[in-house]
C-alpha cells in the first residue's frame, strides 16, 4: 500500500456529531492563533535572537553558560538561534512566507554549527536538523511555485548536511546505539570533547533519528545517515523483551542491558513507538510497520488499561511499575489515529481533556486518581497535537472545543508581556522563566491546523508527514531513488506473518455506526474525573499499642519527653541547619519493652508525617496587577499556618506593597504611615514569623510578604516552605501572611524600586487579569500525592523531622512537596544485624523558625556508619524539560538567638533596602532536570 495512501486515513471527517462550529467561528480563532504566534515569536525576535530561547519574564535571551545551568535540559542549547531554526517552516504554514524568508537569510548569516559546545544528540536532532530540513522542504515548495526564494540553492540542506556530519561521530559504539551528547566541533573522542563517558542513553533518545537521517540521506544523495538510524532502530528491536515484546525506557549503548526496565508510551520511549509507524509512512519500508504492530498489540495488551496508560515492567508485563502517568503519553492518542485505532483514542484523549480542565493544563504528572504528582507545565504541545489528530479523524467539532479551551488557558494563564512563559505550578498558575522552541515549533503548528480550511493553508499537507517536533517531510522522499546496500538486521521470516500487517485505515461508518457514538465513549470517562478527589483517609494507630509518648504530643523542648525518649533508645541530635535528628537502637533502651516503645513512637513519627504529607497546605499566589504587569507574572508563595486563610477566600487580598522599617519586621515598625493600609515587606530573620505579622498589623497593614534572605534560593529547587506560629496562640493575628524565596523576591523588590507604585493580588492561585475567582471543577482541591512505602521496622530507626521545640509537632510539621520522592525502608548495611536495621526519613515540614528552607537529611556529625542508612531514592520523571525531586527534610522551628545570628554574618539587618537590592542582582533561576533523561 503506498505511503501517501495510507496517510489519507486522517482525512476520514464525520459530520453531524455535535452542533458544529461555525465558519466565522474558526477564522476567529485561528486568527487568534496568529496573533498569539506573533506575541510569542516578535518577543524572541527582538528580545532574544541571536540567544537559542527567549526567557519571557525578564525579557531576554537565554544563552548558555550565562545563566546558571539547569542541568541536562541546556543539553538542546547550543548557540545557533535554536529557536528560529524549530520556527522556520511554521511560519510559512501561518502564511508568513516574508517573515520565513526574512529567518532563513538570518540563519545563513548568523547560525554557526561549529561551536565547541556539548549538546544532546537527540535533541539537536529533533529540533535543529528536524528544523533545518523543514525549512529546506518549505524552500523548495515555494520557489517550485515560482513567487518566493528564487534565490534558494540548498543553502539550508548545506547546514543540515554539516551538522548530520557532527552529530556522527556518537554513533562510533559497537551496538550502532549513539552516545547520548556530541561535541559539535570534537566529536566525542579525546579530552578536548567533554563528553563520550556516558554509558546509558533513553530508549527515544537512540530511536527517534530514523525521519530526520533517512530525509537527510535521500535530500543529499548520501547512505550513510539513514544506515547509522537504521543500525540504532535494529538494535532496540532485537533488544526486545522477547516474551512481553516491550522495550526498556534505559538501555547500556555498549552492552545493549536495560538500565530500566520500566515500560510505556511516555517519557524515554515515546517517540521511538512514534519513529516506527511514521518511517513506514514516510520511506515505505514494511518492517517498520511489522515492527510497530507487534509492540502496540503489547501496548493494548498491558499498558492500556483504558482510559489510562500506565507503566509495567519489560519482564512482569502484568505488574504496573508506578501509580502515576507523564504528560508527553498525551501523544499517543494522536498516534493512535495514525494507526487508525479510534476507540481508545477517543478514551484516552477524553481523560487527558478532563484533567486539562480541572488544572488548566496537564501537569507533567499526574496520578491515577487524577491529582498533580509533579506541578510543573512547560507549555508542552501533544495534547494539542492528539487533539488535532482527533478532529481530522472523526470531524467531531467537540475537538474545536478542546482546541478552543487550550487556547483560552494560554491566553489567560500563560500569556506574559514578553511571550508566554511556562508554568511552575499549575495549582497557583505561577510561572517559570522559560519559553521552549518547541512551543513555537509544535503547538502553533495544531491549533492553526485544527481551525483552518484547507483553503487557509499555503500547501497541502497531506503531502507531508510530522515529525515528533511537528517539522514538515515531504512523502515524496518514499519514492526518492537511495542506496540498497543499507545494512539492517532483517527480522526472520518465522517472526512475521500477514498478519502484522493490519493495513486497514478506518472504515468511519464502521468505527461509528451512531453519530453520538464518540460522545457515549466520552462521558463515562469525564464522570470519573470529575468525581476522582477522595479525601485522604483519617490517621489511625498502628495496632501494636500505644508507647508512653505519642508523636503528635512530642516537643523537642520539653526535658520530660527528652528523658522518655532517652529510656526508649532514641537519640535526639541538633543538626546545624536547625533540623533535629532522631535515631533509635534497641539496644539502648533501657528494657525490652521500653525498646518496644521506642520503634512504635518512629513508626508513629512516620505515619504522622505521611498524614500530614496528605493534608498538605497547598501553595499560594502573588499575582503583580499593577501596570504595566496585569496579572501577567505570579510568583508561587509559601503559606503561613496562622492569620486568614486564602483558599477560604473568592477574591483574595489586593493591596500595594511597601517595604517595613526595620526590615527584619523584628521590632515596631517605624513607617506606620507608609505601611498603614498596604501589603508590608519583610525580610526574614532574627524572630518568629507571628511576631513579624503581629508588628505590621498593629502598623495597620492589610497584608504581609516575608522574603528570604538566604541568597539564591528559589521556588524552583527548593520545596514548599510553609511558616508556622510561635509556640503561642496566633489567633490574634487577622491579616494574610505569605512567603517567597530569595529569587521570588527579588523579582517583586526589582519592580518595586522600578514602578514606585506596585499593586498585587495575594490569592490561592492566580486569577485571570481580576477575573472572578473560578470554582475548582467538581469542589476538589488539586493536590500533590507522593506515594509511601513503609513497612514494619523493627529494633533500630533513624528519622530526621523538623520538631516544633515550642508547640506541638502536629501544627509544626507540614506536608512533603509535590516532587519528593517516595520513602522506602533502609536495607541493613554490611555487620548490622536484624536488631540494627536502621530506615531514613525525608520530609519537609513548615517553619516556626528563620533557617534555611529544607535540604536532604543526613546523619549529623558523630554519628556511627551503623547510622548512616541510604537516602530515599528519587522518582524518575517525565523526560526533556524536568528538575530532579527535591528530597527533604523538615526544618526544626526554634529561634535564634542574636548571638546565633552574629556566627552567621549577621549584617542584613543594618543594610539598607538599596544595598539589599545591589545584593539581589542574580536572575531568576529556572528548573533543574527531574532526571536525567534526554527527551
Amino acid at each position: 500500500m503506498p505511503a501517501v495512501l495510507f496517510s489519507l486515513m486522517l482525512l476520514g471527517a464525520l459530520c453531524g456529531l455535535g452542533e458544529s462550529m461555525s465558519r466565522e467561528e474558526k477564522s476567529r480563532l485561528r486568527n487568534q492563533v496568529v496573533e498569539m504566534f506573533d506575541h510569542a515569536y516578535q518577543n524572541y525576535m527582538d528580545h532574544a535572537y541571536p540567544a537559542d530561547e527567549l526567557m519571557p519574564l525578564t525579557c531576554r535571551g537565554r544563552v548558555r553558560g550565562l545563566e546558571p545551568s539547569r542541568g541536562d535540559v541546556d543539553d538542546a542549547l547550543g548557540k545557533f538561534s535554536l529557536t528560529l531554526i524549530d520556527t522556520l517552516d511554521t511560519l510559512v504554514l501561518l502564511n508568513k512566507t516574508t517573515e520565513f524568508e526574512a529567518a532563513v537569510r538570518r540563519v545563513l548569516k548568523d547560525v554557526r554549527l561549529d561551536n565547541d559546545i556539548v549538546v544532546s544528540v537527540f535533541e539537536t536532532n529533533i529540533r535543529v536538523l528536524g528544523g533545518l530540513l523543514g525549512g529546506h522542504s518549505m524552500a523548495v515548495m515555494l520557489k517550485d511555485g515560482g513567487q518566493n526564494m528564487q534565490w534558494y540553492q540548498d543553502e539550508l540542506l548545506h547546514m543540515a548536511k554539516d551538522l548530520g556530519l557532527r552529530l556522527l561521530p556518537a554513533f562510533n559504539t559497537s551496538s550502532g546505539l549513539p552516545y547520548p551528547r556530541v561535541n559539535l566541533r570534537h566529536g566525542v573522542r579525546g579530552p578536548e570533547t567533554r563528553t563520550g563517558t556516558e554509558t546509558d542513553t533513553c530508549t527515544a533518545c537512540a530511536g527517534t533519528l530514523i525521519l530526520e537521517f533517512a530525509a537527510l540521506s535521500r535530500f543529499t544523495g548520501d547512505p550513510v545517515f539513514e544506515a547509522h538510524a537504521r543500525r540504532a532502530m535494529d538494535f532496540l528491536w532485537e533488544k526486545r523483551q522477547r516474551n512481553s515484546n516491550l522495550v526498556g525506557t534505559t538501555i547500556n549503548i555498549h552492552s545493549g542491558e536495560w538500565v530500566r526496565r520500566d515500560s510505556g508510551v511516555g517519557a524515554g520511549i515515546d517517540s521511538y513507538y512514534e519513529y516506527l509507524l511514521k518511517a513506514y509512512v514516510l520511506l515505505g519500508d514494511d518492517q517498520f510497520l511489522q515492527r510497530f504492530n507487534i509492540h502496540y498489540a503489547s501496548i493494548m495488551k498491558y499498558i492500556s488499561q483504558p482510559p489510562l496508560l500506565l507503566d509495567v515492567h519489560i519482564h512482569k508485563p502484568l505488574l504496573p511499575a508506578r501509580t502515576w502517568m507523564d504528560s508527553l503519553l498525551a501523544f499517543f492518542p494522536g498516534l493512535q489515529v495514525l494507526k487508525g485505532d479510534i476507540r481508545p483514542a477517543i478514551e484516552t484523549h477524553e481523560m487527558l481533556y478532563q484533567v486539562t480542565k480541572k488544572h488548566n493544563f496537564l501537569p507533567e504528572a499526574f496520578t491515577t486518581d487524577f491529582r498533580v504528582h509533579w506541578a510543573q507545565h512547560p507549555l508542552r504541545p501533544e495534547f494539542a497535537e492528539s487533539t488535532y489528530f482527533l478532529y481530522k479523524a472523526t470531524g467531531d467539532p467537540y475537538y474545536l472545543e478542546a482546541g478552543r479551551t487550550i487556547l483560552d488557558n494560554l491566553n489567560r494563564f500563560a500569556r506574559v508581556p514578553c511571550g508566554f512563559a511556562a508554568m511552575k505550578d499549575v495549582r497557583t498558575g505561577s510561572h517559570e522563566d522559560r519559553m521552549d522552541s518547541f512551543f513555537l515549533a509544535e503547538m502553533f503548528k495544531y491549533l492553526f491546523l485544527l481551525f483552518a480550511d484547507d483553503e487557509d493553508l499555503p500547501f497541502d499537507i497531506e503531502d507531508y508527514i510530522f515529525t515528533t517536533e511537528a517539522h514538515l517531510l515531504p512523502l515524496s522522499l518514499s519514492t526518492t531513488p537511495h542506496s540498497q546496500s543499507i545494512p539492517s538486521n532483517r527480522t526472520s521470516e518465522e517472526e512475521m506473518d500477514d498478519s502484522n500487517f493490519e493495513w486497514t485505515c478506518p472504515n468511519t461508518r464502521l468505527l461509528f455506526p451512531d453519530p453520538a457514538y464518540p460522545r457515549h465513549l466520552r462521558e463515562p470517562i469525564r464522570t470519573a474525573v470529575d468525581k476522582s478527589c477522595p479525601r485522604a483517609a483519617p490517621y489511625r494507630e498502628p495496632g501494636m499499642g500505644r508507647p508512653p509518648l505519642r508523636a503528635q504530643d512530642f516537643m523537642a523542648n520539653n526535658p520530660e519527653h527528652l528523658e522518655l525518649l532517652r529510656r526508649m533508645g532514641v537519640t535526639l541530635i541538633h543538626l546545624k541547619d536547625g533540623r533535629v535528628q532522631l535515631v533509635q537502637h534497641a539496644t539502648q533502651a533501657v528494657s525490652a519493652v521500653a525498646a518496644e516503645d521506642g520503634v512504635r513512637f518512629m513508626q508513629e513519627m512516620m505515619e504522622l508525617s505521611s498524614q500530614q504529607q496528605k493534608e498538605q497546605l497547598p501553595p499560594r499566589a502573588i499575582q503583580i496587577v499593577s501596570d504595566p504587569f496585569f496579572g501577567r507574572v505570579v510568583l508561587t508563595a509559601g503559606p503561613a499556618q496562622f492569620g486568614i486563610d486564602l483558599s477560604k477566600s473568592a477574591t483574595g487580598l489586593r493591596g500595594f506593597v511597601t517595604v517595613a522599617e526595620p526590615y527584619s519586621g523584628c521590632s515596631e515598625i517605624t513607617n506606620p504611615e507608609y505601611v498603614r493600609g498596604r501589603i508590608a515587606l519583610l525580610q526574614r530573620g532574627q524572630c518568629m514569623f507571628a511576631e513579624k505579622a503581629r508588628h505590621i498589623q498593629k502598623a495597620g497593614a492589610i497584608g504581609g510578604i516575608v522574603i528570604d534572605d538566604n541568597e539564591g534560593s528559589s521556588s524552583d529547587t527548593a520545596p514548599l516552605f510553609q511558616m508556622a506560629g510561635d509556640g503561642r496562640s496566633t489567633d490574634d493575628v487577622t491579616l494574610p501572611l505569605l512567603f517567597l524565596f530569595h529569587k521570588e523576591g527579588n523579582i517583586l523588590l526589582e519592580t518595586l524600586k522600578e514602578y514606585r507604585e506596585v499593586e498585587v493580588l495575594l490569592s490561592d492561585k492566580a486569577r485571570d487579569r481580576g477575573a472572578d475567582v473560578e470554582a475548582t471543577e467538581g469542589g476538589c482541591l488539586t493536590e500533590a500525592t507522593t506515594p509511601t512505602n513503609f513497612e514494619p521496622i523493627s529494633q533500630s530507626l533513624i528519622s530526621t523531622l523538623a520538631l516544633d521545640e515550642i508547640k506541638p509537632s502536629q501544627e509544626a510539621v507540614s506536608d512533603v512537596d509535590q516532587d519528593t520522592s517516595p520513602m522506602e525502608e533502609a536495607s541493613p548495611e554490611e555487620g548490622v544485624g536484624p536488631a540494627e536495621k536502621e530506615a531514613s526519613l525525608a520530609e519537609e515540614a513548615s517553619t516556626a523558625e528563620e533557617a534555611s528552607p529544607a535540604e536532604e537529611a543526613s546523619p549529623a556529625e558523630g554519628v556511627g556508619p551503623a547510622e548512616k542508612e541510604a537516602s530515599p531514592t528519587e522518582e524518575a520523571s517525565p523526560a526533556e524539560e524536568r528538575a530532579p525531586p527535591t528530597v527533604a527534610d523538615s526544618t526544626q522551628p526554634k529561634e535564634e538567638t542574636d548571638s546565633e545570628k552574629s556566627e552567621e554574618g549577621n549584617t542584613d539587618s543594618n543594610q539598607s533596602v538599596d544595598e539589599l537590592l545591589a545584593d539581589w542582582r542574580e536572575d531568576l533561576e529556572a528548573f533543574q532536570q527531574m532526571e536525567k533523561d534526554e527527551l
